[in-house]
């Protein structure tokens, strides 16, 4: 998929804004990517859905009413949870300031669960690493599926989604950013921020 027309200034240094996924276009990413989800959720009968704070949690909600009421195997809805990785990251002893808590919500027992989690990007691989650590400090799950609405690759650890909505190939330095009503932003999209080198 081609982003949107970009927002800079031929010749200048400095970011360059554009829509991987435009307002118009995000819902059928998002639907599609539900509809993978579901055809793995359809087959579980004790499962749940965790979303990785802030906007993984955001998409698990929206997940959790889209999928909730199918039941899955058993005929129950999914259990649900949300991850605060903050002091699980693995530059957390760099850090100069104390890291923002948001609080990590698992209210069910995670042992012989199926696991979907979820989060919004797919980067290094790193956040998905520290999540993992977590929900094992809860138990032992039956499984884990990994389902994110973007994977924009240049990953470091060797982590890959089983559930994906889109995938972007993108700089290193480049930013990707779901944009989410719930987050407060003024439309559902995907953003990409790039920097351009400024002409000779």
């Amino acid at each position: 998929m081609s982003p949107a027309p970009q927002d800079s200034v031929p010749g200048d240094a400095g970011p360059s804004r554009s829509q991987l996924v435009t307002p118009d276009d995000f819902d059928a990413l998002y639907r599609g990517w539900q509809a993978d989800i579901r055809k793995i959720t359809d087959t579980l009968d004790n499962w749940a859905l965790v979303g990785i704070k802030r906007r993984g949690a955001v998409l698990a909600r929206r997940l959790l009413e889209d999928l909730g009421g199918s039941g899955g195997a058993g005929g129950g809805g999914p259990a649900y949870g949300e991850l605060d990785i903050s002091l699980y990251r693995d530059d957390y002893h760099l850090q100069t300031g104390a890291p923002e808590v948001l609080g990590t919500e698992i209210s069910f027992p995670v042992e012989e669960k199926s696991i979907v989690l979820v989060d919004d990007v797919l980067y290094t691989g790193r956040t998905i690493r520290a999540a993992l650590d977590l929900v094992l400090d809860f138990g032992r799950p039956r499984r884990i599926w990994l389902a994110v609405l973007v994977d924009r690759g240049n990953r470091e650890f060797p982590i890959e989604a089983n559930l994906t909505g889109q995938r972007f190939e993108t700089a290193r330095d480049d930013r990707v950013q779901v944009r989410l009503r719930e987050m407060g932003d003024d439309y559902d999209g995907v953003d990409l921020t790039s920097f351009v080198e400024s002409g000779a």
